[in-house]
């Protein structure tokens, strides 16, 4: 019997228990369950996690992954297509990828090419459209740096110190300044800017010593500003033929500062009695900070003292009076002081308080001070439990004493985090305790290699086996092997698939260090863990909607595969019912038709095809099909969240990831050879803003689109909406906008230019698609040469090609260039196209003489075992010597997950 068949077991006789002895009150505990269940019934939990080959990587890399599907219930259609998306660090849209699901599981790859990616922190978001539904915080997120040896020219290491004072706002940045082979950049004159958003906020000048280090004093007014702007820096470069060498730098960390909050266990510091405390401080990073402190009353008196214990995170316990409000009194690690409120004293109280949990038993307590019990001296109260959308428990009591025990049976919950919520006899929560149960340990993976130590290039194979509490069991994993020397990495830091979906995935908020809970020793980590969720919301749902019968609106149902819908209708806009379409895939030699409904609407439904694939769509076997017109309904995603793991942005990539990035410098030194041949000859004119005087003001466009990102588009206007890198479409005010600013609430419109003459967007649809040689986006306008004349927020300037005078074009000529209504050509989001990771055999003389310094030296999503639990892999090392690192993630038919890490030696 699987857990989840288990748990629906019991959770019966709970009800049973709790039906025998329910009371007539405003409420009852049964018409709350019975709430709380339809909810978590029709509304299943779906969570995504991705298992990348490394985790970090260069530009020029292709990034290995396998994305995993995990649910709470298994008796539905489980979505089969997962979305992964790529920001970089403005985050701006770098790429969608498509990933078909096959058993809840699927593979794909990214190139980082170096013509759209350059070194930075890029975030990747995964989801399903199903958890489109529901709040973005709960999707996938890790941050990824990316190093760059081919295209970066300026490497650095900057700090940055507070000089503020308290006055304004004043930080001094330290940057020493290198070039791509790590020579120091002495002697070199600098430019500086600070900018935040479209306002410059200090400027200056420079110049670097004799170690390539430069001092810049920046002053600002507004400390918010300053915190959210960039410092751009311009070296001068030593020929005067040479572009000038530049650089930007994030000024989030330039000011410290610092917040602490407390929270009391139940929600409420209530009066006389011994509560526990929690208490988390964070810089403006975002990270945790080391502190100290006491507790102090009216009188000044200490109260109570306290020390963090992880990552700026403690506890403490204290009895607060009546009456007295209470100031915590904070020293943190730089010597600085602060006082912080805590929360206001209740007179009256009750709440829940959780005392332990053995291995059979879950104990929790209604605690209630003296003056509550008086005045609600047995009235009754519920308590439910759920976990992981499954609910586990539900129970009334009656307040005759001023404490009620309560012995929760542990194998009722899942592992994972469990919600313990007390209720009102009216249905009103009033106290809330999160929990970690683990109940069903995670999968037992052990790996094992047929040697204890190998040589460069030798052949290694690795078994596997998997056991489920002792029971071997079949099951679906990814392996990666990397070379540790050149890939160290904190395993602490790691976003894997226990810390993901077991922790991460079910609260809201930023988790430092997330693999720390499932990593560190046992004792430490369940008490990190416990003051973690003391800190941390969930909030899936609202108890008070769903008392109301207030269920979320679902927009979007698991998709099974690939869509494309629309409407027919004529050209005066009637819909055209039963109307015949035909879609064709020429590059897979596919076709299949279908017909509207009565409304003209129609689906082709569980299309297969990769990116960047060409789709017609044809209504040509139709009666007066001449005026007949095709369209297409947009695909739609969710909105760009600005998302609280940009904490693990790092600051200098250069030197934390220096051993990676120097051997990859090595693996690409032929890329970077090529870039100083001297080639001779004429090319054709690349398309550039400053060929245009009213464009020339502006710098380095962020993002270029290539001609071939528009094949295949008929209407220039519905190809933007997608294809634009950063920018969104508002359909109400029918405009472009910066999409940053846009999810920030901002609708100033981008301005639209054409061939370097301003138009706007009604225009668009006059020029054609195949004409245009390229489209360069503009985030920002500094020197605000368009933005003072058309108040506009971001510039896209499009060009199109030059052509010579031709003769005359004929009747069939013209027609044969306007655009069809009824027959469109797409080029939709496919499925990421199949690859597999290269596994060199090194059988031969020959080919164990070639140099192998790869960092990732094998890489398998598909590992399967069988009912007996086992499976093997084979692969052949590379020339690094030192630990070879072994990760294995993955999960078992019935949904439980493992990992694992191996290390092995090379000699």
């Amino acid at each position: 019997m699987s857990l989840i068949k288990k748990i629906a077991s019991c959770l019966f006789f709970s009800l049973f228990f709790v039906a025998a002895f329910a009371r007539q009150d405003t409420v009852s505990i049964n018409t709350l369950v019975e709430r709380t269940q339809k909810l978590l019934d029709a509304y299943p939990i779906e969570k995504v996690h991705l298992h990348f080959d490394k985790p970090y990587y260069a530009v020029g890399d292709t990034v290995w992954f396998k994305a995993y599907l995990n649910s709470n219930m298994y008796d539905y259609d489980l979505s089969k297509v997962v979305y992964v998306e790529v920001m970089n660090g403005r985050d701006s849209l770098m790429q969608t990828l498509r990933i078909p699901l096959a058993d809840r599981m699927g593979d794909g790859h990214l190139v980082l090419d170096q013509e759209w990616y350059t070194q930075g922190n890029y975030r990747f978001r995964a989801y399903t459209k199903w958890m489109v539904n529901f709040d973005p915080a709960y999707f996938f997120n890790k941050i990824i740096p990316i190093g760059d040896v081919l295209n970066n020219n300026l490497h650095h290491t900057i700090s940055f110190k507070d000089v503020s004072n308290g006055k304004n706002a004043r930080s001094q940045a330290t940057i020493q300044f290198r070039d791509r082979e790590g020579k120091i950049l002495n002697n070199r004159k600098i430019n500086w800017q600070v900018t935040s958003g479209w306002e410059t906020l200090d400027n200056g000048k420079g110049e670097t010593d004799a170690m390539g280090n430069v001092i810049i004093n920046i002053n600002g007014n507004d400390r918010e500003l300053l915190r959210a702007g960039n410092l751009h820096v311009s070296l001068t470069p030593q020929s005067g033929s040479a572009s000038p060498l530049v650089g930007r730098f994030p000024l989030q960390a330039a000011l410290w500062d610092a917040d602490v909050q407390f929270f009391p266990e139940g929600g409420e510091l209530i009066a006389g009695l011994t509560q526990k405390i929690a208490f988390k401080a964070v810089g403006n990073d975002g990270l945790g900070l080391p502190v100290k402190g006491e507790v102090v009353g009216p009188d000044n008196r200490a109260a109570a003292s306290f020390t963090d214990t992880h990552l700026g995170m403690g506890q403490f316990t204290f009895v607060p009076q009546a009456g007295s409000s209470y100031t915590a009194k904070v020293t943190f690690e730089n010597g600085q002081e602060r006082t912080y409120p805590l929360p206001p004293v209740v007179a009256e109280g009750i709440g829940l308080t959780f005392l332990k949990a053995d291995t059979a038993q879950i104990q929790l307590a209604i605690v209630a001070n003296e003056a509550f019990h008086k005045t609600h001296e047995n009235e009754v109260y519920y308590v439910i439990a759920q976990s992981n959308g499954i609910l586990c428990y539900a129970a009334q009591a009656t307040l005759r004493n001023s404490s009620v025990l309560i012995n929760l049976p542990k194998d009722r919950f899942p592992t994972g985090i469990a919600q313990f919520t007390l209720f009102t006899s009216n249905g009103k929560p009033i106290s809330e305790r999160l929990a970690f149960v683990e109940n069903i340990k995670p999968l037992d993976i052990q790996v094992t290699s047929d040697k204890p130590a190998y040589n460069a290039k030798e052949p290694v194979n690795l078994d596997i086996a998997v056991n489920n509490n002792g029971d071997p069991t079949a099951g679906g994993y990814s392996i990666s092997v990397t070379d540790e020397t050149k890939v160290p990495f904190d395993d602490n830091q790691s976003v894997t698939i226990l810390s993901n979906l077991l922790l991460t995935s079910d609260i809201q908020g930023y988790v430092e260090q997330p693999n720390f809970y499932f990593n560190g020793p046992d004792g430490i980590r369940w008490e990190a863990l416990d003051v973690l969720l003391l800190t941390q919301g969930y909030r899936r749902f609202s108890y008070e909607e769903v008392l109301a019968g207030q269920y979320p609106q679902v927009y979007f149902l698991p998709e099974q595969g690939i869509e494309i819908s629309g409407v027919l209708r004529l050209n005066n806009g009637k819909p055209v019912p039963n109307g015949g379409l035909l879609l064709s895939i020429p590059e897979r030699s596919f076709r299949t038709d279908t017909y509207t409904n009565e409304n003209g609407e129609f689906a082709f439904k569980d299309l297969v095809f990769t990116d960047s694939v060409r789709v017609t769509i044809n209504a040509r076997g139709n009666d007066n099909y001449r005026n007949m017109v095709i369209n297409v309904n947009p695909t739609q995603f969710p909105a760009i969240d600005s998302s609280s793991y940009r904490a693990d942005n790092l600051l200098n990539i250069d030197t934390s990831l220096a051993p990676y990035l120097s051997n990859s410098r090595n693996e690409y030194r032929t890329s970077i050879l090529l870039e100083e041949v001297e080639v001779t000859g004429r090319t054709g004119p690349a398309f550039t803003h400053k060929d245009y005087p009213a464009l020339s003001g502006l710098s380095m466009a962020d993002h270029r689109i290539e001609p071939d990102r528009l094949k295949g588009c008929n209407v220039l206007m519905m190809c933007l909406r997608t294809v634009l890198t950063g920018i969104t479409y508002d359909d109400r005010s029918q405009n472009f906008y910066i999409t940053r600013d846009y999810n920030a609430g901002g609708r100033i419109p981008v301005q639209f230019f054409l061939n370097g003459m301003a138009v706007d967007v009604n225009a668009l649809n006059g020029i054609v698609p195949a004409e245009i040689e390229g489209i360069e986006i503009f985030m920002r306008d500094e020197l605000g040469v368009v933005s003072r004349s058309y108040q506009n927020n971001g510039v896209v300037s499009i060009y199109t090609k030059k052509k010579e005078k031709a003769p005359r074009m004929s009747l069939s000529e013209i027609e044969s260039m306007l655009p069809k209504s009824n027959i469109i050509d797409l080029t939709p989001l496919g499925y990421v196209k199949e690859r597999k990771f290269y596994v060199p055999k090194y059988d031969t003389p020959e080919r164990r003489a070639v140099n192998d310094i790869r960092s990732t030296i094998y890489w398998n999503p598909d590992v399967t075992t069988g009912d007996d639990g086992k499976a093997r892999v084979s692969y052949y090392n590379a020339d690094g010597k030192g630990s070879y690192r072994v990760v294995v993630e993955g999960t078992d038919v019935h949904g439980n997950i493992g990992r694992t890490i191996y290390r092995y030696t090379i000699n």
